[in-house]
């Protein structure tokens, strides 16, 4: 008996070694490498489950209207046909009427905008944004141009442009005329953005560091402007994030723009 007993132990206790080195191991192995960075981290992380974007009831008053889509508003337009056409990263909603509402609410004094744009520098075409208050005051006109290649530019409200009061409303319009020579209408599309101040207990918890956090807490409370300017941010920063695209995906595709999820951010990193 004794002498049958040795070889027992001795497999349990290289057994026992084993199994001991192998869990040791795990950490190092599933340890991400020096490479990942830590946004990149952060987004498998925090994106584990996608965001929902609660989009917020019309704002009081008359319905804003809008045009998510390029088109003109007498007419056909001359500038080419695209596919994507020109487009406002902007949620918007269809009525039984077949009538449009395009609008997003912000809490910033001065926002940005997102544009998906299918013409570039190379063509003679004029573009313009114009943002107006409530009584159809012209409150901005900052200077843009067109990009380098078709995708998505991003346009903010300057330093020198007034803030945006809380809760009025201020209409915008991004148009390209493609042939100044002629009486034909540009294309364009506009909509309605409203600034709206957030209650102290998600200002709160927007303190945290972490911006993936941020965009999801502004996603939830149905903040789209704050929202698609940090995940697009983060997208410029971390082009190859395959969490970071998926999302971007997942937004676009929650506000029915799924066919432009696809398309570049072109605009220069801020």
């Amino acid at each position: 008996m004794k002498s049958n007993s040795q070889p027992i132990k001795l497999f349990v206790v290289v057994a026992f070694s084993c199994t001991s080195l192998l869990v040791s191991l795990t950490p190092v192995l599933a340890k991400p490498t020096l490479s990942s960075s830590l946004s990149d981290r952060n987004a498998k992380t925090t994106l584990a489950q996608a965001t929902s974007f609660n989009l917020p009831p019309l704002p009081p008053g008359p319905p804003p209207g809008g045009r998510v889509r390029g088109g003109a508003k007498r007419g056909e337009p001359i500038c080419p046909l695209t596919k994507p056409k020109l487009t406002a990263l902007v949620p918007f909603t269809e009525s039984a009427n077949s009538v449009i509402n395009v609008w997003g609410q912000t809490t910033l004094e001065r926002p940005s905008w997102f544009f998906y744009v299918p013409y570039t520098k190379d063509s003679p075409y004029e573009v313009e944004f114009v943002l107006q208050d409530q009584d159809s005051n012209e409150i901005s006109r900052p200077p843009i141009a067109l990009p380098d290649k078709p995708g998505v530019i991003r346009i903010s409200l300057p330093s020198t442009a007034p803030a945006l009061a809380l809760n009025k409303q201020y209409r915008w319009f991004f148009t390209i005329n493609c042939n100044k020579q002629t009486i034909s209408p540009p294309t364009f599309v506009e909509g309605v953005i409203v600034r709206v101040e957030l209650n102290p207990t998600v200002v709160k918890k927007l303190q945290t560091p972490e911006l993936l956090k941020q965009y999801a807490i502004y996603a939830e409370n149905g903040i789209w402007y704050d929202a698609v300017t940090i995940l697009a941010q983060l997208r410029q920063k971390n082009p190859k994030d395959a969490a970071l695209q998926a999302e971007w995906r997942h937004l676009l595709d929650q506000i029915h723009l799924d066919d432009i999820a696809a398309e570049p951010i072109v605009s220069k990193q801020p």
